[in-house]
Parts: C-alpha cells; structure tokens; sequence
C-alpha cells in the first residue's frame, strides 16, 4: 500500500494545485518513484489511498498497467483518515498475511524484500538514522531486533514498515493516526525492526524537493553512499 492520501502542508503552495506525490523530481513523480521500486521488487498489486485531489492521482496513474502492476484506489473523504484509518480502510483488499506499506513523500533505495515475521510479530519496521530535520529520532532498536520505546541511539521511522492485518482489525472505522497504535504494539513487544544504511530522504520541503530533482537529473538516480548537496547521505552496509 502506498500512503498518498496527505494534504502536505510543508509543501504549500505546491501542493495547493497538485497533490504531494505528483510532484515531480528527476523527471517523474514522487509516487511513480515508488511504483517503480514495488515493480523492481517483484510487488504485483498495490493499493493507493487518495484524498487531498485525489482524482489527479488517479488520473496520472492509472490502473497500473503501464507499470505492470495492478492498483486500487481507496478513496477517503475530505481531510484523509490519517495513516492507521487509511490502512484499515483498506484492509480488506490488502494480503490476509503481512502486507507493505510505504509513504509516496519519501525516496528511497530499500530493496523492499519482505522480512520474515514471527507469529508474536505484528509489524517490521525500517528505520534510518536520524536526518537534521528530526534529530530526536522515533525509536530505538534493541540487539534482538526488537524496537523498543526507550533507549539509545534513537533511530527515525522511514515511512517503510510491513504490517499484519492483526494489527488494524478490531480498529473502529474512521479516523486514526499510526502512532498510538505501533507504539501500543511496540510496547507489548510485537515490532522488529532493522536499521538501514542507505539512501533515504523525506521530501517534505519545497527545497528539498529541489534537491533531489537536481541530483536526480544530474546523475539519473541516487546510489548509495554518494554524497549530493543538500541531502542526507550514509554509507549501505
């Protein structure tokens, strides 16, 4: 599932006029970015929640075939549902095991290859070390694998998580914000996570938008480990 759903209001006035994951950077939208690794990463069937001008994503988009995929479109009255709302919204179209679930606003060169989640594991999440714009990070990640709520070194949420349905049913429909609910199952102990090394930028400014754009067309894509200005860059591992 990619999240498309936002207003994106760091990015007014862009986003005014066109919804966040149209725009563009290195020639193609944000989302298109993102339905091209899903497609790399063998994915088939993605589903895209639409609020803020949604009608344009729908229209840009298409029912996937130009990018041998499949997709739907859940659409989510005015104001969105917010990131839990939305998946729950569109839970019954998603894997009745562990599907993925990705942010169109980010650009990021994660193979996506799902991980293996034990029956006490209700999420897996991807987690990047912590850019200037958010320097407190989320969570931290313990030496099992587990994401904890407590401890350092602190590490950001990248928006790339995979999610059982468990975690989403009993969730009344409506409005829900993700946070409440991994932290509840963080809590419990029902999240792994990894921390990842490679390149991963949040395009939630009109300069870094820019900044991405121009090293997107300056060299066609983002290798990890190459270091562009503007833009937070880490080693892979």
């Amino acid at each position: 599932m990619i999240l498309a759903a936002g207003r994106g209001e760091r990015m007014r006035p862009l986003t005014d006029h066109t919804p966040k994951p149209l725009l563009e950077a290195g020639g193609a939208t944000l989302i298109e970015h993102g339905i091209r690794r899903l497609y790399t990463a063998g994915y088939r069937e993605v589903v895209i929640n639409v609020a803020h001008l949604g009608d344009r994503i729908v229209e840009r988009v298409g029912d996937g075939s130009r990018f041998g995929i499949r997709i739907r479109y859940s659409h989510e009255p005015p104001g969105a549902l917010e990131t839990a709302g939305g998946i729950r919204e569109a839970l019954d179209w998603l894997s009745p095991g562990a599907f993925l679930v990705l942010n169109a606003d980010i650009w990021c060169d994660h193979p996506l290859t799902p991980p293996l989640l034990g029956q006490d594991t209700l999420a897996h999440l991807v987690l990047v070390d912590n850019p200037g714009h958010h320097p407190n990070g989320d969570f931290a990640l313990n030496d099992d694998g587990r994401v904890s709520l407590a401890g350092v070194p602190r590490h950001t949420f990248s928006g790339i998580g995979w999610y059982r349905p468990e975690l989403f049913a009993a969730l009344p429909r409506g409005r829900c914000p993700l946070s409440p609910v991994l932290r509840s199952a963080i809590a419990a102990g029902a999240v792994s996570g990894e921390r990842y090394r490679g390149t991963w930028i949040d395009v939630g400014t009109p300069e870094r938008l820019h900044a991405l754009d121009a090293a997107l067309r300056t060299e066609g894509t983002l290798a990890a480990g190459q270091k562009k200005p503007g833009l937070r860059r880490v080693k892979a591992p």
